[in-house]
């Protein structure tokens, strides 16, 4: 049976394409250089009107660390109550403490106030001291119905050890989703050794702004962000590539 295929994006075109591909559920992201912060109301909205995917929408008030202070954590609540009123599919976060273990004070908080929704503890999992008892933590909280991680490597192919050690832990209690770097080239490989049920993929790609005039003196955002001329999107070529492999 062919895994269910969530693909991580940023944008309504990237949207329509994973759809058009063959995509089962969206991660919708801002901010993909900084590994995916909570996107605006106007682009849940726009995404929800223009697709029939389920949407699970990335609850993070920054980039950097998981550890969050009181203001940032009263942030991450707000949107939890915007995305009740956009009545999307889910959300997904994910809260450490100084230690490198689960904050499952906070964690808990977070799903009664998702509630019915439902949640995904995101990578902030790659980032723990010690991933099995993260594992247990997560699982002990209850109404978190998946983990995306990659091994707690830089990618899923390099911590595949261990994602299959964390899918036999889990022993069916909850799903773990791998994600970061699956390609055409490792995909059945990650998901045979798994028994995978779904998968988290990018399937990035850019295309050409319309811009004809481009100032070469100004940018916009630090130096390593993406040029302003060369746009990200979903690329068909890729996401179909992994999807028909099944």
């Amino acid at each position: 049976m062919s895994p269910i295929f969530e693909v991580c994006l940023d944008s309504v075109a990237s949207a329509v394409i994973a759809e058009a591909t063959g995509g089962s559920r969206i991660e919708l992201c801002a901010g993909l250089m900084e590994g995916g912060i909570t996107p605006s109301a106007g682009l849940i909205s726009t995404v929800k009107a223009k697709t029939k995917l389920p949407i699970m929408v990335m609850i993070r008030p920054r980039g950097g660390d998981f550890c969050y202070d009181d203001d940032e954590f009263e942030a991450m609540l707000e949107d939890i109550k915007l995305c009740h009123k956009l009545k999307v599919h889910g959300v997904v976060f994910g809260v450490l403490l100084p230690d490198g273990s689960v904050d499952i004070d906070r964690t808990s908080r977070l799903v009664e106030a998702a509630k019915p929704m439902q949640v995904t503890f995101h990578r902030a999992f790659d980032m723990v001291q010690d991933p099995y008892k993260a594992l247990e933590d997560i699982i002990s909280i209850g109404d978190i119905q998946r983990i995306l991680t990659s091994g707690c490597e830089r990618s899923a192919y390099e911590g595949l050890d261990t994602l299959v050690e964390l899918s036999k832990r889990a022993q069916g209690r909850i799903i773990i989703l791998p994600g970061a770097g699956i390609s055409e080239r490792n995909v059945n490989k990650i998901v045979s050794a798994m028994g995978a049920t779904e998968v988290h993929v990018g399937a990035g790609g850019t295309k050409e702004s319309k811009m004809k005039f481009r100032n070469p003196y100004c940018s916009m955002g630090y130096a390593i962000s993406a040029p302003e001329y060369a746009l990200k999107v979903t690329s068909e070529s890729k996401l179909g590539g992994m999807i028909h492999r099944f």
